[in-house]
């Protein structure tokens, strides 16, 4: 659980060209996200809103988690913000981070004479 001011889990890797981040964000949907990216700072943030009010009900245990959440992590290269893709499904949202040209790795080709 992360609601209530606590942040969501994440994964991040990468590759030689890109960043890969699932955060996992369960009940929340697209449109409730916010992605930004400054610097080399991704931050993820966003409000999970509860689905009707049971104002009858007497609960027995109330373990779901309504509000906001907010999390900041700082990337390991500069990315490409323009070119970044978010696709959301099953509750974890995937960003593909295009890393920067002047970092990515390159290759020098040997001869020999």
């Amino acid at each position: 659980m992360f609601f209530g001011g606590e942040a969501p889990p994440l994964d991040m890797h990468e590759t030689g060209s890109e960043v890969v981040v699932e955060a996992t964000l369960p009940g929340v949907k697209p449109e409730e996200v916010d992605v930004q990216v400054t610097g080399n700072v991704l931050t993820i943030k966003g409000e999970r809103k509860e689905q009707e009010e049971k104002k009858e009900a007497s609960y027995i245990y109330q373990e779901q988690r309504f509000g906001s959440f907010c999390r900041s992590v700082t990337l390991p290269t500069e990315v490409v913000v323009d070119k970044a893709k978010a696709e959301f499904e099953d509750g974890v949202l995937t960003l593909t981070l295009p890393k920067s040209e002047t970092v990515k790795p390159k290759t020098i080709k040997i001869t020999s004479k």
